[in-house]
């Protein structure tokens, strides 16, 4: 470890030599020293090999380091240096096609989330051992052509529910979205991904006859979370956890108050700790169900908004809630 923490020190300005008979995965680390040998000690029980550790501000396109496939950025202080950096390096691992685990803090966390864009990154707030072993976990699986250690059982069945629990959801949103007359088209993601095709498909004169439900009295929306915050006074928080409705009821009351919200936000209105509400919110991003969005006025900044199809599930869902609630009057 000495060794890691000589080059994060900068007092050599080349990357460690790979061995050629070394077939594991590569890490680099960008950071503060202080954390980087615990890091690298995690990292190397997990099967990875360290490629190097340097200070935040030398990943930047004029040095030297060569990435590793998955690069950990220590961030939990950014200044208007280190943001820069962490851009730069955003960029650079999206070309490589290097996974990125972004350690920081609550404080810096809306920083570092509008920096990250275009890699496949994971953020960790504050992270336990056991968290940050989950992230290079779930980083190694997307390495194309890797074996991934086993993780603790533990860990390997959270991230196996996660993956479970907003598939479910996204099927249970996309037969929401499906059109009034019951006629199943595309499917919610597929919709998503197919650009210039609207919610119920390219007919001026389908929307015109079948008009969307409205997005439901923001009012409403409020006093649905303080009722599912209420049952934590009376019973163990972690027996209701739902941090994917959580986050969609939220966001839903957010566009019909014309409301954006930050990731810090919507960690807090997950009701998990920050870094499993982070691992939803990718999930859900990459699954089509959020989008990312960046303030006009400020490019490093980023907010979470419903993807279309989604507020249109979500404005169903109350409309047909409202209904079934005025049966009982």
């Amino acid at each position: 470890m000495a060794q890691v923490a000589y080059l994060c020190e900068g007092m050599a300005d080349t990357a460690l030599a790979v061995p050629s008979d070394v077939l594991a995965p590569t890490l680099s680390l960008f950071g503060k020293s202080d954390v980087l040998d615990r890091l690298a000690e995690e990292a190397r029980r997990a099967g990875l090999f360290i490629q190097g550790a340097w200070p935040l501000g030398d990943s930047g396109e004029g040095q030297a380091h060569p990435l590793g496939d998955i690069c950990v950025v220590d961030c939990r202080s950014l200044d208007a240096a280190g943001m820069a950096a962490l851009i730069r390096l955003d960029q650079r691992a999206s070309r490589a096609g290097a996974e990125v685990l972004v350690l920081t803090s609550a404080d810096s966390l809306d920083d570092a989330f509008g920096c990250v864009e275009r890699a496949a990154a994971q953020f960790l707030v504050d992270p336990r051992p056991g968290e940050y072993l989950v992230a290079l976990g779930h980083a190694l699986a997307r390495l194309p052509g890797r074996r991934v250690r086993e993780l603790d059982e533990a860990d390997r069945m959270a991230m196996l529910r996660l993956t479970h629990e907003v598939g479910r959801l996204a099927a249970r949103l996309d037969r929401l979205a499906l059109p009034l007359d019951g006629e199943r088209g595309e499917s919610l993601t597929g919709r998503l991904a197919s650009p210039g095709i609207g919610y119920r498909g390219n007919d001026d004169r389908d929307l015109m006859r079948k008009p969307r439900a409205p997005l439901p009295d923001p009012r409403l929306v409020h006093q649905i979370i303080r009722q599912r915050r209420l049952r934590d006074r009376y019973f163990e928080s972690g027996l209701f956890a739902d941090p994917a409705w959580d986050i969609l009821l939220d966001l839903t009351a957010a566009r019909a108050e014309h409301r954006r919200v930050s990731v810090t936000s919507l960690c807090i209105a997950a009701a998990v700790p920050p870094t499993t509400a982070l691992r939803w919110v990718t999930q859900m991003t990459e699954m089509g169900l959020l989008v990312r969005e960046h303030d006009p006025e400020d490019r490093r900044r980023a907010f979470i908004v419903l993807a279309d199809p989604v507020a249109d599930a979500m404005a169903r869902y109350f409309d047909e809630l409202g209904r079934e609630a005025a049966k009982l009057v």
